[in-house]
């Protein structure tokens, strides 16, 4: 527990093992922030705009990798008793939260810092970080945090809601791709994580970092922030994505990238901190399950289009991902010899 930032971030320097090389270094805080990443009007889904938002989505993933989207359908009651039960969590006494830390990446449930890969770092990030498994929730509930009182009843039911969405969006790829209805559904979609990360005030953030620059490996991320952080990087520089109101980013993934034979793309994002307040975001992972076998979708490959990546098991890919020092390598490992 004393290895949480929450718990000894209050009046002191930053400690030299949070400090970046100057070439990793975010230098300074205030980067452009970008009108042009798209925001997605989903209600006008329902309509006879369906065939638009369809083509919003995908240029988005072509030219992004990301992209924002309002009138989503999650209550914004729920979004917003959702986040103040996590600002509830990371802010209880140290001993509230002893019993739920672990270094244990295996676990499905647990409190942590920095990374899964904490004892290998040399240096360490800017966050704590709450994490556990959703899908099925009557199998993962239980194993959830019991304080605050409501955690378990709102969270529960925010995931449910957003997982929902996260269908809805899968479905509408899945239409823009020319992929058969339900294509995501099943064992590519059913392996559901919950991320959330806290990043307390820092003393001095243009020499830390939240998140390094990496890309994430599922199918999407549907992200949930409270204040700016989120920068990701596009033609060779680093661009703001600031938070719209009950709103959230959708992320493609790296599985993505690979089952629609590099027609969209996964971008590299990173996370920064600030010195004037506590940042939240929470990260809802849609993975395909262990066993899956991830490859590029046979509708999308060709004489003219061959597969640019061989079939492998999702596990795999996974242990390969979270072992390497720079995960935007991994797909080369799964690129298929010309």
């Amino acid at each position: 527990m004393e290895k949480l930032v929450s718990t000894w971030y209050k009046d002191k320097s930053l400690p030299e093992n949070y400090i970046f090389p100057p070439e990793k270094r975010p230098g300074k805080f205030s980067v452009p922030s970008c009108d042009a990443i798209p925001v997605v009007d989903l209600s006008k889904a329902l309509d006879h705009n369906r065939s638009d938002i369809i083509e919003q989505i995908l240029k988005a993933g072509k030219e992004f990798g990301f992209f924002q989207v309002i009138n989503h359908g999650v209550p914004e009651k729920l979004i917003d008793d959702t986040k103040n039960v996590f600002q509830e969590f990371f802010e209880m006494p140290a001993e509230d939260k002893a019993s739920f830390y672990s270094e244990d990446p295996g676990k499905s449930s647990r409190l942590c810092t920095s990374s899964i890969n904490y004892h290998r770092e040399e240096i360490h990030y800017w966050r704590d970080n709450l994490r556990h498994f959703c899908h099925p929730l009557e199998e993962y509930i239980q194993h959830w945090p019991t304080k605050p009182d409501r955690y378990r009843e709102v969270v529960g039911a925010y995931t449910i809601e957003v997982k929902k969405l996260g269908s809805v969006i899968l479905e509408l790829i899945s239409e823009g791709l020319g992929l058969d209805s339900g294509y995501f559904r099943g064992k590519l979609s059913e392996g559901i994580l919950l991320s959330v990360n806290y990043y307390p005030p820092c003393p001095d953030p243009s020499l830390t970092l939240g998140i390094a620059k990496h890309c994430d490996p599922n199918i999407i991320t549907i992200l949930l922030q409270d204040v700016s952080g989120l920068q990701i990087f596009k033609d060779g520089e680093w661009i703001a994505v600031e938070p719209l109101p009950n709103s959230f980013v959708i992320n493609f993934g790296y599985a993505l990238q690979i089952i629609s034979n590099d027609k969209l793309k996964s971008a590299d994002h990173r996370a920064v901190t600030n010195s004037n307040n506590a940042r939240m975001s929470a990260a809802l992972f849609i993975n395909p399950t262990g066993d899956s076998i991830i490859e590029p979708a046979k509708a999308l490959t060709d004489a003219e289009n061959p597969p640019i990546y061989k079939a492998f098991q999702c596990k795999e890919f996974l242990m390969n991902y979270f072992s390497m020092d720079y995960r935007e390598s991994v797909l080369e490992l799964y690129k298929r010899q010309a």
